[in-house]
């Protein structure tokens, strides 16, 4: 496996699907802004997108990927047995799940948005909508399972181009959205159950030449099995810990009015940088990383590990750093269009900040819990995420009178950068993962690219203060140059202070 061939090919169709996400985000600022009807869709959009993240941005894989791999080196017909049997229970289970939360939606919406009970028109709304929206759920967990057999066999591409499907079809009913009205938000969520549908059918497409899913009612629960949930379970509390603490604020928010669109709009910036350096790194390197724990090759497991860190720094820091500095300008440029007023863009973008100081623990975290679902051990990840929650909630609900939804992105910071530092103390005490010795030299180099390439972002930023500000009609022009020029100051840098070498590209780990 080539750690950053893989990763390139993870990141790229990753990327396209963040990029189509911008625009259906942006369409919904135009037309739905930040009000009582966007907060109603945006809940409702958010539950079974909040879980479609829990399962497929690398969790279900920290459970499915080793077990499924081990039984794949004793035979294809031991892993078609094994896998045929983890989906048909996914089957009727998410089947159950769905139908029980449909019917008693009144009752679910109650606990994801209790603010939302001071509004009975709001509540009622979002109730509807979540019925629409709900079933994606399914569709989407069960693809999910096509992608972790996919990516056991180190075909990537399909998994990380799966939900660019949702983005499109969104985009296509936004388009509309001056003709819709008011109903608009009843096309986006039938449009989202679409979505989860012909993903599904998309990935099998894919999948059928390595899986061929044999539907069957009365299936036996073996020890194998019983193993695979017993780790299900933990790897997506702990793998999904970053989706459940914004489903943590999302609850909270909904006590102030526009809080959960504003918290929406700050997630979808910052998301774009944490999939490909923190999910996509994750689930490109566990496959192999099982493989040479399980050979104990030593060498190779240092060697994968280092530079998993080194890469998800490489990527996660000058971004990071840019949202620091600019976090109004890019909100602005991005979503501070039609609906979506100054006063919207100010407390996204203020959101934006404090989920900026974390985001290098997001990714951290990621990396890290992989080093530990590749030894089948699930549960020390979901004993600190779980900490990491309750640590979260109590911050959150304390300060939340005081000073209101800005506490939210400040909880989840403080929050994951205590969990990284849990995981990175248990690693190297279980001696699971120690630095090589050339780590630190390039941690360096990464270091010291970033401080000059930021520096240089700063002062364009400056400089074009006037062309970026919210009146500024070719304002996400100018910020989309200001990126690019960065990043290739960024590369160019790298090449000096060879904190990125070529040489790297063509590595085989």
């Amino acid at each position: 496996m080539n750690l950053i061939k893989s990763t390139t090919t993870f990141s790229f169709f990753t990327l396209i699907s963040r990029i189509f996400g911008y625009a259906r985000d942006l369409l919904l600022a135009i037309y739905l802004g930040s009000g009582p009807v966007a907060d109603a869709f945006f809940v409702a959009f958010r539950i079974p997108n909040t879980f479609r993240r829990l399962f497929s941005e690398g969790t279900f894989n920290a459970a499915f990927v080793p077990s499924y791999s081990s039984e794949l080196a004793i035979g294809k017909k031991n892993s078609q047995n094994f896998a045929n049997k983890i989906f048909n229970i996914l089957l009727v289970s998410l089947l159950a799940v769905v139908l029980i939360i449909e019917i008693f939606m009144p009752g679910f919406i109650f606990i994801i948005a209790p603010g939302f009970n001071e509004n009975n028109d709001k509540l009622e709304l979002t109730i509807l909508l979540t019925r629409i929206t709900f079933p994606f759920l399914f569709f989407v967990s069960l693809s999910s399972f096509f992608s972790a057999v996919l990516n056991s066999h180190n075909r990537f591409a399909a998994a990380s181009a799966a939900p660019i499907i949702l983005n499109v079809l969104l985009i296509v009913v936004l388009l509309y959205g001056k003709y819709l009205n008011d109903q608009i938000v009843f096309y986006l969520s039938y449009a989202v159950t679409l979505a989860g549908i012909i993903q599904l059918i998309f990935l099998f497409y894919f999948v059928k030449k390595y899986y061929y899913p044999k539907f069957s009612f009365s299936f036996k629960i073996d020890d194998k099995t019983k193993i695979f949930f017993k780790k299900l379970l933990p790897s997506i509390f702990s793998s999904g810990v970053t989706q459940i603490n914004i489903l943590v604020g999302t609850i909270i928010a909904s006590f102030q009015a526009s809080a959960v669109s504003y918290l929406y709009y700050a997630d979808r910036i910052y998301q774009i940088n944490l999939a490909i350096a923190g999910i996509a790194i994750g689930v490109v390197i566990l496959p192999n990383l099982t493989k040479q724990i399980k050979t104990n090759n030593k060498n190779k497991i240092e060697f994968i590990q280092n530079k998993s860190l080194e890469l998800s720094l490489f990527l996660s820091l000058p971004a990071a750093g840019a949202l620091l500095i600019a976090s109004q300008e890019i909100t602005s440029a991005l979503f501070g269009y039609g609906s979506f007023d100054i006063e919207s863009v100010k407390n996204s973008s203020l959101a934006l900040f404090y989920f900026a100081l974390g985001l290098p623990a997001f990714s951290i975290i990621k990396v890290f819990s992989s080093f530990l679902f590749a030894r089948h051990n699930t549960k020390t990840p979901f004993y600190f995420s779980l900490f990491s929650v309750i640590l979260n909630i109590l911050v959150s609900i304390y300060f939340f009178p005081k000073i209101g939804f800005i506490i939210i992105p400040i909880a989840t910071t403080l929050s994951s950068w205590i969990n990284a530092l849990l995981l990175f103390i248990y690693l190297i005490n279980k001696k699971y993962f120690h630095f090589s010795s050339f780590f630190f030299k390039n941690l360096f180099k990464i270091v010291l690219t970033t401080i000059l390439t930021l520096y240089a972002f700063y002062n364009f930023v400056v400089l074009f203060k006037y062309e970026l500000n919210y009146y500024s009609e070719y304002k996400l022009i100018y910020i989309i140059l200001l990126v690019i020029i960065t990043f290739i100051i960024y590369i160019i840098i790298s090449m000096f202070t060879k904190a990125f070498k070529f040489s790297d590209i063509n590595l085989k780990y």
